[in-house]
């Protein structure tokens, strides 16, 4: 019986293993160019200048980070936004976290969703590898918001769904009620560069 649990569990596993695989990343080169695409979180709301994660992540790694986070955007106005950073950058790798101001706002989840997923496409029609880092909703134990494990899984890419809420749920590594402290972006970095490496673009 315990044997045949467990070739069951094994081939679970290699089940799950091999549905999972398409979402993995390719190994980024050595001058590789990423684009962090988003709003305050992107920017360093609640840091000093050069404690943002883009800056402490291409510390971490050497690449080239672009820092695209603009303040209070929501993802209507983001998705205007990124198709001239795509051309004029033409990243290897979308970092994408996006759409915490249309949830603070309480705007159409539909809407938000629509967007995200263009931006996406956008990348994609340009060859431009992808990874989401999940946003949490407001509440006493934060989790990434719905959507964003549904677009991810509708789009195929890989995300990371529990950093941000882990951070934010963790007042010493917060600066307000949204946004990290220094300390917090630090773990940002750090947690991305785990992903990136469990994901193979790394």
């Amino acid at each position: 019986m315990i044997i045949k649990m467990l070739s069951i569990f094994l081939l679970s596993l290699t089940l799950y293993t091999c549905s999972d695989s398409s979402k993995n990343l390719s190994l980024l080169s050595s001058d590789a160019t990423i684009l962090a695409f988003g709003d305050s979180l992107t920017h360093g709301t609640g840091a000093n200048k050069g404690e943002d994660y883009p800056t402490l992540l291409a510390e971490l790694t050497n690449f080239k980070v672009i820092n695209a986070g603009i303040p209070g955007e929501i993802s209507s106005k983001g998705l205007e936004r990124l198709p001239n950073l795509l051309d004029q950058y033409n990243p290897d790798l979308l970092i994408l976290t996006h759409g915490g101001n249309d949830i603070l706002k309480k705007l159409s989840r539909k809407e938000q969703k629509s967007n995200l997923l263009a931006m996406i496409e956008l990348a994609k029609m340009r060859n431009i590898q992808i990874a989401m880092l999940g946003v949490p909703e407001p509440g006493i134990f934060l989790k990434s918001a719905e959507i964003y494990e549904q677009i991810a899984n509708e789009a195929n890419i890989p995300i990371e769904l529990s950093l941000l809420p882990d951070i934010l749920g963790d007042n010493s590594l917060k600066s307000d009620f949204a946004h990290p402290n220094a300390r917090g972006y630090q773990q940002i970095a750090e947690g991305i560069v785990e992903f990136l490496e469990d994901n193979g673009a790394l």
